[in-house]
């Protein structure tokens, strides 16, 4: 039975260096198929499972079905390979390592099934997993196909009982591999697969009396990585890194930029000495952090940019590549939460007096970079204005505006139709202010929220999210007024 998914196949990656060196090591595979083909492409995993694999490389069979494999590449290492037919649909995978010289055959029409290896005892293991998970699986379907029929509570709970104790098989099946197959690529592939199993409980405190209830989380957490080789780059080349990432730093880690820094330290602390593992993970973590939106968390790009890019690390980019991080780091740093707001010194756009955003007193001051045609800024503005009436006002905030762009009679006019006298509104008329670059504001309308010093304590805002910041800062300082009291 083939498998038929609709697969991307990369064949350039700014990732993945498919560069041959002509020097001893490499590999070589024979591949011999029964069944009509012309061409079979040889990929890989990169982290993630499929539909995203890479081409390595690629070969034409014969009129007898035979295909070879060859490289010469010092820098391979091997993983989960795929052989990928001419349809681009039917394909099985297998292991391969650094050095290795195998043959293969298979029936096209059987697909994924019936794949035979020689000289490659560990495929031919490999293949007895792939066959016992197939077993699993239809087992593991007959439990759900039995819990759709059940027709009680304790016919249900029977059915699961059952479920458990066969997944127990697979977790046994690579538990008695790794045992006797310590070191290979199969072995450190279940051990990175594992997840920790907590100990069941009850758990106490170190008073030996109050339940911990955060012991199943912390157990979990602290050991999330026990089973994974970071220095083993083959496990790159298969499709178990990445959801790890996932579910380690989007369930696990707390969702603060020092929680994320520090996290991401530990990694890449591990990862250090590798060049596959290192290189998924800087990657991973910089793609991460700079996409979150979590506010704030930009603070941890410019962390990662300042101790990894600026330092040398991230060795597979080129200059130009690495100066569009530095770039843009520098435009972040200014405007990280915690840091003192830039001053912004521009003209009134009604009574002309320039205007200090830094003088003015407020307990909170709201900043916001807008232009008068934006069709965004429009709908935004009057809800912020609606809240600043109803809550903000009363709060102690005053609203410091800088009009991004547009003619001073079009500025004039939306103050106006909005009812935004009561705002400090500025504008830049000759072009001349650093605000845009102080404050990276490549989109309209851009909202900082400021304390009574100055101090950036909200970034990217708009009015769904105003409100219960001011009322989290409002609780924060009250904590802080008692404990000091």
């Amino acid at each position: 039975m083939k498998r038929i998914l609709l697969l991307t196949i990369t064949l350039f990656s700014g990732l993945v260096n498919s560069s041959f060196a002509k020097e001893a090591a490499g590999y070589h595979v024979h591949l011999k198929i029964t069944g009509k083909d012309t061409m079979v492409y040889m990929a890989h995993y990169y982290g993630k499972p499929l539909p995203n694999i890479y081409k390595r490389d690629s070969a034409r069979f014969d009129k007898n079905g035979n295909a070879d494999f060859r490289s010469n590449d010092t820098d391979f290492v091997g993983g989960i390979y795929i052989m990928l037919m001419g349809d681009r649909k039917t394909y099985f995978e297998f292991l391969i390592n650094k050095g290795d010289d195998f043959s293969v055959t298979a029936d096209l029409a059987k697909l994924p099934d019936g794949v035979k290896f020689k000289n490659s005892p560990e495929n031919e293991r490999f293949q007895q997993y792939v066959d016992f998970l197939k077993g699993y699986g239809e087992k593991q379907q007959g439990f759900q196909k039995q819990m759709a029929d059940a027709k009680s509570a304790a016919d249900s709970i029977a059915i699961r009982k059952k479920a458990s104790e066969a997944a127990k098989e697979l977790t046994n099946y690579r538990n008695d591999y790794i045992k006797n197959h310590e070191g290979t690529l199969l072995s450190n592939i279940f051990k990175a697969l594992d997840v920790p199993h907590v100990p069941d409980g009850p758990h106490f405190l170190e008073d030996g009396v109050t339940k911990d209830s955060a012991f199943a989380y912390n157990y979990y957490k602290s050991h999330f990585w026990d089973g994974f080789n970071f220095h083993d780059d083959r496990l790159i080349h298969a499709p178990i890194y990445d959801a790890k990432l996932d579910e380690y730093f989007n369930k696990l880690v707390l969702p603060w930029p020092d929680s994320v820094e520090k996290e991401a330290d530990v990694i890449l602390r591990n990862a250090q000495g590798s060049k596959d593992v290192f290189k998924y993970s800087l990657w991973w973590l910089t793609r991460f952090v700079e996409n979150s939106k979590i506010m704030g968390m930009d603070e941890a790009f410019v962390y990662l940019v300042e101790n990894y890019y600026m330092k040398g690390e991230a060795f597979w980019l080129s200059p130009d590549e690495l100066n569009k991080y530095l770039d843009r780091a520098q435009k972040i740093a200014p405007n990280v939460i915690g840091n003192l707001a830039p001053e912004i010194k521009l003209p009134n756009v009604i009574s002309k007096k320039e205007e200090s955003m830094q003088a003015g007193k407020a307990n909170y001051t709201l900043l916001i970079f807008y232009s008068p045609s934006c069709g965004h800024c429009q709908k935004e503005i009057p809800e912020i204005d609606s809240l600043y009436r109803s809550y903000l006002k009363d709060k102690g905030v005053k609203v410091f505006t800088v009009a991004t762009e547009g003619e001073e009679k079009a500025i004039t006019d939306f103050i106006t139709k909005n009812k935004l006298e009561d705002w400090t509104n500025t504008w830049d008329h000759e072009r001349s202010g650093d605000w845009k670059g102080k404050y990276d504001v490549y989109s309209t309308p851009t909202i900082y929220l400021l304390d009574d010093r100055k101090i950036i304590r909200g970034k990217r805002l708009d009015h769904t999210n105003l409100g219960s910041l001011v009322d989290m800062l409002e609780k924060k300082n009250k904590k802080s007024t008692k404990s000091k009291s």
